[in-house]
């Protein structure tokens, strides 16, 4: 999917183009879309949640709406498939702890990098996965971190990670530090804290880990990859527990998958997180 294909998801559709996808999408929602006994949370519309802030490379300039990013543009290709035009799209934030609690949502599904776990799915839903991410090491140039080439370099050091987060268990499954590590309730604490002198390099998603490095964190580097730790890192939409529409979400991610638009979507956002050292 090329961009300009993007933000005409994001844009609009015109009336014609939405009768086609509406008979080509293979999933049938496009009546179910309108139906108040479909399970949306507001009839005729479809609620999608990201986070309190969302950023580059999953959302561009925090506007989830315009369809550019790799979690925006996925979640209007999922919208595509379910039947709903961009306009009949809306966006609702969520804490990254708060929408994976046990309780009502205010959202049809919620898309923020959340890794499919069995002890997660006793709470909410998750859709079939869209993307399958490894973790990296992020530190600073002229830090203790400077030079090291091996998980054995890392383990004196003080590492920082998002609690909760994969990032926090492959800390500990992969790394397993002898110094304690610092968790904190967001990775923009996590960056705080590493600018601050307070850790000496942080965990984090491998796509985020390029694009900080490059963008984001004056003087950083990746130090590697890290091997998986004890559970797969794929990816799902979060959706309330027993939704109706888990299987409608999942089998338009299937679809995607399958006629290579996924692929198309992640290619385009997170193709240059590639080639980096995996460190043993």
């Amino acid at each position: 999917m090329s961009r300009s294909r993007l933000l005409t998801l994001a844009a609009g559709f015109t009336v014609a183009a939405l009768a086609l996808a509406g008979c080509a999408s293979g999933s049938g929602d496009a009546d179910a879309s309108s139906d108040p006994d479909a399970g949306y949370v507001t009839p005729g519309k479809l609620t999608i949640a990201t986070g309190d802030i969302a950023y580059y490379p999953y959302v561009i300039d925090d506007d989830p709406s315009s369809g550019e990013g790799f979690e925006a543009a996925v979640a209007y290709a999922i919208a595509d498939k379910l039947g709903f035009e961009p306009e009949d799209v809306e966006w609702e934030r969520t804490s990254f702890e708060a929408a994976i609690a046990p309780g009502p949502k205010n959202f049809d599904f919620n898309i923020q990098q959340y890794t499919i776990t069995d002890e997660r799915k006793q709470a909410v839903d998750f859709s079939s996965p869209y993307y399958s991410a490894s973790q990296a090491i992020v530190a600073v140039e002229g830090g203790a971190a400077d030079g090291v080439d091996s998980i054995d370099g890392l383990k004196d050091l003080v590492i920082g990670a998002m609690a909760g987060s994969t990032s926090a268990q492959t800390l500990d499954e992969v790394v397993e530090p002898t110094t304690p590590p610092q968790l904190f309730g967001s990775n923009e604490d996590v960056v705080a804290a590493l600018g601050a002198g307070q850790i000496d390099a942080f965990v984090i998603d491998l796509p985020t880990a390029y694009l900080a490095t490059a963008m984001y964190i004056e003087d950083s580097f990746i130090v590697g990859e890290l091997p998986a730790g004890g559970i797969p890192d794929e990816w799902g939409v979060v959706l309330s527990k027993d939704s109706p529409l888990t299987d409608r979400v999942s089998a338009a991610l299937d679809e995607l998958r399958d006629d290579g638009t996924l692929a198309e979507i992640t290619d385009e956002w997170l193709g240059a997180g590639q080639g980096v050292t995996l460190l043993q």
